[in-house]
């Protein structure tokens, strides 16, 4: 009987364009996706578009627009990253879908029942860049840090609360039950830490006369639904939750991405709601850094935004996963510019991998394999090691890179060092002793590199196959 393993990202809010923060964490998850495939997995990869909540009805309004029409181009730009990145999702979500709304309606109603929702008049300090109430313990210089250039919105009025509070004992055991529940493990001390100071209830509903962009709370037509609680119940009504029991049994509970923006409500929040529900909690949260431009936070206003785009444009679809997962240890904030990708590019991919291909296929016209050698070439195999192994399930997925790039470095200085274009003149023997050794490692690279960079891996099996590569597979960037 197959593994089961479903995996899911966070969903965007739409009311900016792709960014690579964004595309890195969904290549992430595709990683894992075909990594579980490869080693003979059911596999469930879930991503999608959040359009609900405050932020995305003044951006529509801003720009004069529709919220519906407004929700419907930006789906359609995310949606487009599969495509861009090579990604292998199996399910695009969206917030506005049907089933999504009637699923967050009937999440709402049994949480209701189950006694975990009340009314009452409330004043907070809110950020419209999260979509999340702040205390003042969490604000610098009175501004939330995450987005110091928003002033903070006082919302005063009668809405409906989650019994947040009622769940501090639930998550404490959750936490110490799983030792690995969060990823990195300061990222787990700090839900910890959040988690003692102590749950507060939190408001799950706004008025719709203020705010109309949402999922209608059911029996009130006065009040919709906070984007949050509204969104996160994604994760199951993607797997058919409620009506689809049996595909929700087949699936949940699942591995989740996020940003480290976003570790409170995963990682609490959406656990208490699940709990709230009497539904499993996830299996697991991996939350990962920023990325950082030239140590700035990206943001249109210093110019510094760099878009999957225009990273796929320069350095294609495979070198721009890589350049993305090639990153510090996973969970530490990750710094790029132009020119520290392109000098990676240039020495990890055109001079590193692109370099070993060439040189072998070039060499291998020249040697005669057996049957059995070339069918040995020909077949997938499942090669991963246990350290690498380890490492993809961590998600360290830089480390995973380092421990095939090993493998790459390895191979250029034995061909120096061996020298086969002289060896084929004088000694045919070593010459077919070392080649062959080059070529099972390029099989071995070519099967351990399937998650991270499908379409060179297929490459190379194919430019293995035939002894022929039908093009450079990285041109050098001056």
């Amino acid at each position: 009987m197959k593994n089961k393993f479903y995996i899911t990202t966070t969903l965007p809010y739409i009311n900016a364009d792709p960014h690579i923060g964004f595309a890195r964490e969904i290549i992430e998850a595709d990683v894992l996706a075909r990594f579980h495939r490869a080693q003979g997995d059911d596999v469930f990869f879930n991503t999608g578009t959040d359009e609900h909540g405050l932020k995305i009805f003044r951006k529509a309004q801003g720009l004069g627009m529709d919220t519906q029409k407004y929700c419907d181009q930006k789906a359609l730009e995310f949606d487009k990253l599969k495509d861009t990145l090579d990604l292998s999702y199996d399910n695009f979500i969206r917030t506005n879908d049907e089933n999504h709304i009637k699923a967050v309606q009937e999440f709402w109603r049994l949480c209701d029942k189950n006694g975990y929702i009340y009314k009452k008049n409330y004043k907070i300090k809110y950020c419209v860049g999260c979509e999340l109430e702040k205390t003042d313990s969490e604000l610098v210089d009175g501004k939330c840090p995450d987005h110091p250039n928003m002033e903070l919105e006082i919302i005063e009025e009668e809405n409906y609360f989650f019994r947040y509070s009622a769940f501090q004992e639930k998550l404490a055991e959750l936490y110490k039950n799983n030792p690995e529940f969060v990823l990195p493990e300061k990222r787990f001390n700090e839900i910890k830490a959040f988690l003692e100071r102590g749950l507060q209830d939190f408001s799950i509903s706004r008025i719709k006369e203020k705010m109309p962009w949402g999922v209608p709370v059911p029996d009130d037509e006065k009040q919709v639904i906070y984007v949050w609680f509204d969104a996160l119940v994604n994760y199951i009504s993607a797997i058919g939750w409620p009506e689809k029991t049996e595909n929700f049994e087949k699936w949940w509970p699942a591995v989740q991405l996020c940003g480290k923006d976003n570790l409170r409500p995963q990682s609490a929040m959406w656990q208490a709601m699940l709990m709230s529900a009497n539904l499993p909690t996830s299996v697991q949260i991996f939350v990962n850094g920023f990325i950082t431009v030239d140590n700035q936070k990206m943001s249109k206003s210093s110019g510094n935004v760099i878009s999957p785009y225009e990273m796929v444009e320069k350095f294609g679809i495979d070198g721009t996963r890589y350049l993305l997962l090639a990153g510090p240890n996973f969970g530490e904030d990750f710094d790029i510019t132009w020119e520290k990708i392109i000098e990676k590019y240039n020495a990890d991919l055109a001079n590193g991998l692109g370099n070993l291909v060439s040189r072998v296929i070039k060499l291998a016209e020249n040697i005669k394999l057996t049957e059995s050698e070339a069918k040995l070439l020909s077949q997938n195999r499942s090669l991963a090691s246990d350290e690498l192994r380890e490492l993809i399930e961590k998600m360290e997925l830089g480390q995973a890179l380092d421990y095939i790039w090993k493998i790459i470095n390895e191979d250029n200085k034995f061909i120096a060092e061996n020298k086969p274009w002289e060896l084929i003149k004088i000694d045919k023997n070593k010459f077919n002793e070392v080649m062959k050794k080059l070529l099972e490692d390029l099989n071995l690279i070519s099967e351990l590199l399937i998650p991270f960079m499908p379409e060179t891996s297929e490459k190379i099996k194919k430019a293995l196959e035939t002894k022929k590569l039908e093009e450079v597979l990285f041109q050098r960037i001056k």
